[in-house]
């Protein structure tokens, strides 16, 4: 089934629409949720709470791509998952993928934060822009989607040590991307 009759199935508040949402892209609900969750039955709660969050949100909108949008709400419940199952511990499996990070992208805590948040969000947006399609993938499944380094090579047809450096040059050239556009010293 074709991503507008799903929508319109949602549109149209048929029960099917989630049957259909789960046939087409339950498993990338499922493997975006996976990848921050390492409980089966978290994994199983945020897919059901996405698909209710798909529910409730379509309409009014109209999601293009409904991959995107559903992959999207996934990781999100997932992340306040994760965080809600981590608040007193650290995850190594997560929290090394922001590690990677935590270098490049500083850390706002004034009361401008959400404005800055969504200035450097936009800039990382425009950087992205600046990459190939090859770094771009490695850099959103890693840093997105929080796909292993394994998961990331086997796609890409490259072995890990590979895409290791690859990731350490793109970190690399997004803080030189930063500190010019003003956000890192």
């Amino acid at each position: 089934m074709e991503d507008f009759e799903i929508i319109n199935l949602f549109w149209n508040r048929s029960e099917q629409a989630i049957t259909e949402l789960d046939l087409k892209y339950g498993h990338a609900v499922k493997k975006t949720a996976a990848n921050l969750l390492r409980n089966q039955l978290d994994v199983e709660e945020c897919v059901n709470d996405t698909y209710l969050g798909a529910w409730n949100t379509i309409p009014p909108q109209k999601p293009n791509p409904l991959v995107s949008y559903v992959c999207r709400i996934a990781r999100n419940l997932a992340v306040k998952k994760y965080e809600t199952n981590t608040a007193s511990k650290r995850d190594s499996r997560y929290d090394a993928t922001l590690d990677e990070l935590a270098e490049c992208i500083p850390a706002t805590i004034d009361v401008e934060a959400e404005y800055a948040a969504k200035e450097l969000s936009a800039a990382i947006s425009r950087f992205l822009d600046t990459l190939c399609y090859e770094d771009r993938f490695c850099f959103v499944r890693r840093y997105w989607f929080a796909d292993s380094i394994s998961d990331i090579a086997a796609a890409t047809h490259r072995k890990d040590h590979f895409v290791s450096v690859r990731l350490s040059r793109v970190r690399e050239k997004l803080l030189h991307y930063l500190k010019k556009e003003g956000f890192v010293e």
